[in-house]
């Protein structure tokens, strides 16, 4: 594997050590190893175990230097035939983000840091997996940034073992302690605290060295001056000392009575715990942030509270005085960390990690428009599923249709939008985006191709957007295909789509999937209307939508099959939603037939098991229809307005009737006459039920 990791600089630190370790562990398994930063004191440690490193102003926050280092990363990635790009701060991750974007290479962040909720740290949140080192960066994550837990991999930093030698407290100084606090500079890591908590030290054990490793930022060296303003004001004049940065860490801690962690903010992990407690030296430090991972109070460290001196004071005596307690932390802490710290650890899950963003696929599907649609959606999502068995595959699906498609099998899960109320317009639109990309998808299938669905497909970020050049803001997939001049159905319609992505889709039938409740459901109010089991049932919907009226069946002819079906010893069960309740009762004044009637008791599901009770199903261009086909029933499809041709779902056994007429297919919602829906006679369509009968037994 060809691995690419970006950090602002390499001077010595945590992050920056870490990166060093993690580059020779992934050498010595015969990984290729890149690394890009500012340069810095750990290069030549690099250099050392054959890792190139190139040295580019990647720490810069200009946006114009930004926009010129994601081309410069563009060209290594490409030179190096990078996999994988691990970006390990903000501005790093930014230019490793839109250089994978353009060379399509797998982008991961780890999260180093206590990040403030703003937009410049939004991008660490951004990958398909995102590597915290600790539980409450994890958390912090997911509260403060909408990173899905699932996207959430955590892998503590690590010490190595080989470099960080166990040596004991018996090789610790007997005539003077040496206390130490390793660091950089700034207010936030507590240096302050930590003076005035070895001022009431020394006045109890006065034999000390105190010894401050790190320097201040370049651009902050009054942070140093005010420290030695106060260890002249504490008179610690004689004990402390500022050794600033130093190579031999490994050594001067080891030769540390107490190492002391006095952050005073969430730390995100602490490292240098790990680094004391691998040489045996003990270590108290404050309870913040990721500390609590590594530390169990009183037994491999003792736990103070933040800007506490005098606790921490406390707690340095306890130890500098009891020696058996010092022995038993640092052997305790050193199980710790050959258990869960160590570099092979950390460099085995990572490479784990590695894998598992290579091999997952983020796929999204978006079908926002009726329910009828969505279902004829099926056949193309089972197709995407058995190409892509490990992708994980959402569906963007209208808060009206989600019914049909919420125990789909081959969805991982649902988004579903509500564009009517909650999603409405631009605001609502954008706020959906943002969810969108909260997934981090790589591809979308826009099975819907209108203006909305293709701005929300540019909006996800993802880098491969499929669908039809249809004209409706379609500039804004980057995978496109034009119409089809020949008419085909729905679902052949779509497969066109998945060809794109090398989907050879076949399996044409539709499906829909209630629940044991669905149909216990359905049982109970067959039963309650006295239904017998051998009595022959055809269901009839009564109407199409609202703003379809011009698909209708006419309530005079459908009155009149009524009757035609009882003489014929069938009997007719009306189905429609509750706004067809009126038309319903409209019905049952026409018809002394007296139907069953379940309009308006049915969720689209238990509909589903309603309709498998029937031996045949009849009703116009409309959801119910495309129902019937998903589960396999008889269909007289009555159409007008529309053509059979387009929209017309895969059915095994059905018959379609319709009107040869001038005007028909005229695709208008409303019409004065409706004469295409009127001349479709009760008796054509009895005659149709009788010939599905027959060829069903």
């Amino acid at each position: 594997m060809n691995i690419l990791q970006v950090l602002p600089e390499l001077n010595v630190g945590g992050v920056e050590t870490g990166t060093v370790d993690l580059a020779r562990y992934f050498v010595s398994h015969s990984h290729k190893v890149v690394v890009v930063s500012n340069g810095g004191e750990l290069v030549k440690d690099l250099e050392k175990i054959n890792v190139r490193h190139y040295h580019l102003p990647v720490h810069k926050k200009s946006l114009f230097t930004m926009i010129r280092m994601v081309k410069e990363l563009i060209k290594i990635i490409k030179s190096e035939n990078i996999e994988i790009v691990h970006a390990r701060s903000r501005v790093p991750a930014w230019i490793s983000f839109f250089a994978c974007r353009k060379t399509n290479t797998a982008f991961i962040t780890t999260c180093h840091g206590y990040y403030t909720p703003h937009l410049l740290s939004r991008v660490m949140g951004w990958p398909k997996l995102v590597i915290c080192p600790s539980l409450v960066i994890a958390r912090h994550m997911i509260e403060s940034f909408n990173v899905p837990h699932e996207r959430i991999r955590i892998i503590p930093r690590s010490v190595d073992l080989e470099r960080f030698t166990y040596r004991g407290n018996e090789e610790k100084t007997k005539h003077e302690f040496i206390v130490g606090i390793v660091g950089r500079i700034t207010p936030l890591k507590g240096h302050s605290f930590f003076l005035r908590a070895m001022a009431k030290v020394v006045r109890t054990l006065p034999f000390m060295k105190i010894w401050i490793i790190g320097s201040p930022p370049e651009n902050k060296p009054s942070y140093k001056e005010e420290l030695e303003v106060l260890v002249k004001r504490f008179g610690l004049s004689n004990y402390v000392e500022f050794l600033g940065n130093r190579r031999d860490i490994p050594d001067l801690i080891a030769k540390m009575n107490v190492l002391v962690l006095a952050t005073i903010s969430e730390e995100a992990f602490g490292r240098v715990i790990l680094e004391a407690q691998a040489v045996g030296t003990p270590v108290v430090a404050t309870r913040v942030g990721g500390v609590v991972d590594i530390i169990e109070d009183k037994t491999t460290g003792i736990l103070t509270t933040p800007k506490d001196p005098a606790g921490m004071a406390e707690a340095i005596i306890e130890i500098l005085r009891d020696n058996n307690l010092a022995k038993t932390l640092v052997r305790n802490a050193r199980k710790k960390i050959e258990e869960k710290f160590s570099l092979e650890l950390m460099g085995r899950n990572t490479l784990k990690v590695y894998e598992e963003l290579a091999s997952v696929l983020n796929i999204l599907i978006i079908k926002i428009s009726s329910l009828g649609d969505v279902i004829l959606a099926t056949p193309s999502i089972r197709a995407i599923r058995h190409t892509f068995p490990k992708a994980k595959i959402f569906c963007l699906v209208g808060k009206d249709s989600r019914q049909a498609i919420e125990r789909c099998p081959y969805l991982d899960g649902l988004i579903v939008c509500d564009l009517k109320e909650k999603d409405k317009g631009i605001k609502g639109l954008l706020s959906l985006a943002r969810k969108l990309r909260r997934y981090s998808f790589d591809a979308v299938i826009d099975l819907q191709n209108s203006r909305k669905s293709h701005t929300l497909s540019f909006l996800s970020t993802a880098p491969k957007r499929f669908g039809y050049d249809n004209g409706k803001w379609s500039f804004l997939l980057n995978n496109r295909l034009k119409e089809n001049p020949l008419v085909l159905s729905p679902v052949e319609h779509q497969f066109r789509t998945l060809e794109m992505l090398g989907i050879n889709a076949t399996e044409n039938h539709l499906e829909i999937w209630p629940s044991k409740e669905d149909e216990e459901y359905v049982n109970q109010i067959l039963q309650t209307e006295w239904i017998a089991h051998e009595e022959q049932l055809v269901g009839i919907n009564l109407a199409a939508s609202r703003r379809w009226l011009t698909k209708c069946w006419p309530e005079k002819n459908i009155a009149a099959l009524c009757d035609m079906l009882v003489k014929s010893n069938i009997r007719p069960v009306i189905t429609g939603t509750e706004e067809d309740l009126p038309l319903a009762a409209s019905l049952l004044k026409l018809t002394p037939a007296k139907p069953l009637n379940f309009v308006g008791k049915t969720t689209i599901l238990q509909l589903a098991c309603l309709i498998k009770k029937c031996g045949v199903f009849v009703s116009a261009d409309s959801a119910p229809l495309h129902v019937a086909a998903a589960v396999g029933v008889p269909i007289v499809a009555l159409f007008g307005p529309t053509s059979p041709a387009r929209h017309m779902p895969s059915a095994k056994n059905f018959i379609v009737i319709k009107r040869d007429i001038s005007c028909s297919p005229c695709y208008k919602p409303e019409c004065k006459d409706i004469v295409c829906m009127k001349y479709i006679s009760a008796k054509e369509v009895l005659d149709a039920i009788e010939k599905l009968i027959i060829k069903s037994r």
